[in-house]
């Protein structure tokens, strides 16, 4: 048997140890334990103090970042969703601007094409050739016939 094997049947076997399993069910239950609350506060928050080792700057600080962390994400909600509307105010405002101004143009048939346009060096394999495939009628226009 190869040493993978071997190393697999002797956790199986001890899994299956009469030994293990209030290990295992104590651990499950330590881990699942509750406060009055019915949530489990972090270390250095709530009912749990830190305590022996576990009072180090480290859990310290990882227990006021988490402290400060969930008295500050309610002011996410008042910041982002006015930040959101403005900007779609902004967008929307912008979007008009740019349409009023293409009204002002000259039609596309009589607008300079100029040689840097529209290369076309082979056709292209689908519709008719001469259009990209993200050509759009409105905006794009080409004139196979005359060349500036």
């Amino acid at each position: 048997m190869s040493f993978q094997r071997v190393g697999l049947r002797l956790a199986q076997q001890h899994l299956r140890s009469p030994a293990f399993r209030p290990a295992l069910r104590s651990a499950i239950q330590r881990r699942s334990a509750n406060t009055a609350s019915g949530v489990p506060s972090p270390p250095g928050q709530g009912a749990t103090k830190l305590t022996g080792t576990a009072d180090n700057a480290f859990n310290r600080e990882r227990a006021a970042v988490k402290a400060h962390a969930a008295a500050t994400s309610d002011a996410d909600y008042v910041v982002v969703i006015p930040c959101l509307v403005l900007a779609s105010i902004n967008a929307w405002n912008l979007w008009n601007e740019h349409w009023e101004h293409w009204e002002h143009l000259p039609p596309l048939e009589e607008r300079v094409e100029y040689p840097y346009q529209n290369l076309r060096t082979r056709n292209f394999f689908f519709g008719d050739g001469d259009k990209t495939l993200f050509w759009n009628e409105k905006v794009n226009y080409h004139r196979k016939d005359k060349q500036t």
